[in-house]
């Protein structure tokens, strides 16, 4: 069924984070489980579901370990667990499909370790690529590399590998920046990544062809670039999110900014809006507290624990009950939402997740 509106979902625990895959949804619960429900094509759901309809109920990941964080893509979904261990599972896939996910053309129905050199501290998925940060403050990536989104395979080499084939972009490897940044958080769009750095500095990789990555080139970049139009001595970033070709970024004060394509109102910058190549502040949203985006739309969470959304509206993705296009932030109402107060955002290829909590437990 489509849904116009916010519906609950019920789930058997509390839940902490929530994220949205392409089609299927990642929840993490407070005790440290991970479930899963959607679509299972490529084994994305981590999970058995031979018996029909046991996709669309969530049902729980078997892992052994307390996992702490989540991420998913179109076609993988990923558990990072308290003692800094990688679990993934599903597939990537490139134009041409399946590339595997620890394997070469292989995807996995469940959970598998993917080894890191040292203990990962956070994770986050674009479409098909994995980023890790480590607690060393290096950046590891692994997954599909053909829009430089691994930031460690040049350009000639992106398509499968080159010579050492798909291994190379399968194995996660250490992303290398000349001046040796100590990186503390990554942050993917679909086909980029950001990455922060503890000298303040923000470095991006991927695809740039509306210049969502901040550049005045809208050419890809395969290997890590300081992004220039990042560093103001009076704004201290937190958050970056992506979807297809625009990028939207947090403040420490709260204010929302967005760069990258501008059809359809993803920049939520108003209907005269046209393609920014730096971030422009997102105005009519009070003080928020997370971003998110899916290919085509953006969604603001505020600290009072409202959410905001704009984009393309012809998946329902933005709960107007509507399939109009939002150019400026709208904010998202139902009856779901009447006394509860938004936590957490996150949006998939054509549907939007929710974590709230009743206000009167505030």
């Amino acid at each position: 069924f489509q849904r116009k509106k916010p519906a609950l979902v019920s789930l058997p625990e509390e839940i902490v984070q929530v994220v949205a895959g392409g089609m299927h949804t990642v929840c993490l619960s407070d005790t440290g489980n991970v479930y899963t429900f959607g679509c299972n094509d490529e084994g994305a759901l981590g999970r058995d579901t031979t018996e029909s309809g046991s996709e669309m109920v969530p049902a729980k990941v078997a892992l052994e370990e307390k996992v702490v964080q989540v991420s998913a893509g179109d076609s993988h979904s990923a558990a990072l667990t308290e003692d800094g261990t990688l679990y993934i599972w599903g597939a990537f896939r490139d134009n041409n499909g399946v590339i595997g996910l620890v394997e070469p053309e292989k995807t996995c129905n469940i959970p598998m370790k993917l080894s890191v050199r040292e203990p990962v501290v956070k994770i986050a998925s674009g479409n098909d690529h994995v980023v890790m940060v480590t607690l060393g403050g290096k950046l590891y990536t692994a997954g599909t590399g053909e829009q430089g989104q691994l930031g460690r395979v040049a350009e000639m080499l992106s398509n499968r590998g080159g010579r050492r084939g798909l291994a190379r972009l399968l194995a996660p490897g250490i992303v290398t920046v000349k001046e040796k940044p100590h990186f503390i958080d990554a942050f993917c769009g679909s086909y980029l990544t950001f990455a922060l750095s503890k000298e303040g500095h923000v470095y991006g990789f991927g695809l740039n062809n509306y210049h969502q990555l901040g550049t005045e080139s809208i050419k890809p970049c395969f290997h890590p670039v300081k992004l220039t139009c990042f560093k103001n001595s009076t704004t201290s970033w937190v958050e970056f999110c992506g979807g297809q070709h625009h990028t939207v970024c947090l403040d420490a004060e709260g204010q929302v900014y967005s760069l990258g394509r501008a059809e359809y109102g993803r920049l939520g910058l108003g209907p005269a809006a046209e393609e920014k190549s730096e971030p422009t502040p997102v105005m009519g949203i009070e003080a928020t507290s997370s971003v998110t985006c899916g290919a085509t739309v953006s969604f603001a969470v505020t600290r009072e624990g409202s959410v905001y959304a704009w984009g393309m509206g012809t998946n329902l993705q933005l709960g107007t009950g509507e399939e109009d296009d939002e150019w400026s932030p709208v904010k998202m109402t139902g009856k779901q939402l009447e006394n509860r107060a938004v936590l957490m955002a996150s949006s998939g290829g054509q549907h939007t997740v929710l974590l709230v909590k009743d206000k009167q437990e505030s």
